[in-house]
């Protein structure tokens, strides 16, 4: 089984406090039994939400992301590459001293 990712971490605890909390007003209960039900309800029902969420894959190849006949070609007036470049500006570097 693979570890849970932080998006299913995140969904499981949030709908284990929610669902606890929301049980636990609406039902009213102040039995130690009634809350122990509830809140092992609330784990359940959690966990069960962090098992069903759907998963992204682990890794994309970029070689088969766009196959190299299906590429676009670059339109005919913006052929040049830039590079940026550091920025210039009056540095340390660019005092001179009296």
């Amino acid at each position: 089984m693979q570890r849970p990712n932080a998006a299913q971490l995140a969904y499981g605890s949030a709908t284990v406090v929610l669902a606890t909390v929301a049980l636990l007003l609406l039902s009213r209960t102040t039995t130690t039994l009634g809350i122990t039900v509830i809140s092992l309800a609330g784990l359940l029902l959690g966990l069960l939400v962090a098992v069903t969420m759907p998963v992204r894959p682990a890794s994309v190849k970029i070689l088969d992301a766009v196959p190299a006949a299906d590429a676009v070609p670059a339109p005919h007036g913006n052929e040049e590459v830039r590079v940026p470049t550091a920025p210039v500006g009056a540095g340390a570097d660019t005092r001179t001293g009296s």
